[in-house]
């Protein structure tokens, strides 16, 4: 073999060589960002979660006690519902739903709505919608306390003819200038009381699932 070709042999081991580290240390360095990344999301998730339903409240791992459900008819929405369920010393003790209405005035509307296993509602959170600034979102918290009236309510506080903004004989205030934007929340909310009231047993015996809806081994 001349020199040129020991040369350019020599040249392509070498980048492959380089190839190969490179792309060892790529995938370790997306290996370590990915784990932050998730952990960084689950806690997201979590500080969502104790705005709703207080950590002196429960004692377990509610990423590790999710279910995931399904019921369009139920929800209105073909989107599966996520129900983080919470524990004290072992007992069931409050169930989070992770839903979306589609009666948004500007589409779907994400909230959590945290119930007491007693039925009570602790607290209601929207952690993503899409309505106007200014009309429709103080059904966000840091716009207003809107969302806080649905604090202590169960299904039958008010009565069912109460569930519905007071333009429609509720018990719930509208929104100048907007109207369906708090609709949709108030039955939203109605809804996931409904489905607990129930399926209240059940949602506390189903397997654990996982993020991606696979149950735990």
């Amino acid at each position: 073999m001349t020199a040129l070709p020991r040369q350019m042999a020599r040249s392509a081991a070498l980048l492959g060589l380089v190839a190969m580290l490179g792309t060892a240390l790529l995938a370790g360095v997306n290996t370590l960002t990915r784990d932050r990344i998730v952990e960084q999301q689950r806690r997201a998730v979590l500080v969502q979660l104790n705005q709703v339903l207080p950590a002196s409240a429960y004692d377990n791992d509610l990423h590790e006690d999710l279910i995931v459900i399904s019921d369009p008819d139920q929800f209105r929405h073909r989107a599966p519902v996520r129900v983080y369920r919470a524990r004290l010393r072992g007992a069931p003790a409050a169930a989070i739903f992770d839903l979306a209405t589609p009666d948004g005035y500007n589409g779907d509307i994400r909230l959590l709505v945290a119930i007491r296993y007693d039925g009570r509602i602790s607290g209601v959170r929207v952690v993503e919608h899409r309505e106007t600034p200014g009309l429709g979102d103080p059904i966000e918290r840091r716009r207003s306390d809107w969302i806080t009236r649905f604090d202590g309510r169960s299904l039958d506080d008010p009565q069912a003819k109460g569930w519905a903004v007071r333009r429609d004989g509720g018990e719930f205030d509208q929104f100048t200038g907007a109207t369906i934007t708090p609709r949709a929340v108030v039955a939203a909310v109605q809804r996931a009381l409904t489905y607990f009231a129930a399926n209240r047993e059940q949602i506390f015996t189903l397997e654990a699932m996982s993020e991606n809806n696979e149950p735990r081994g």
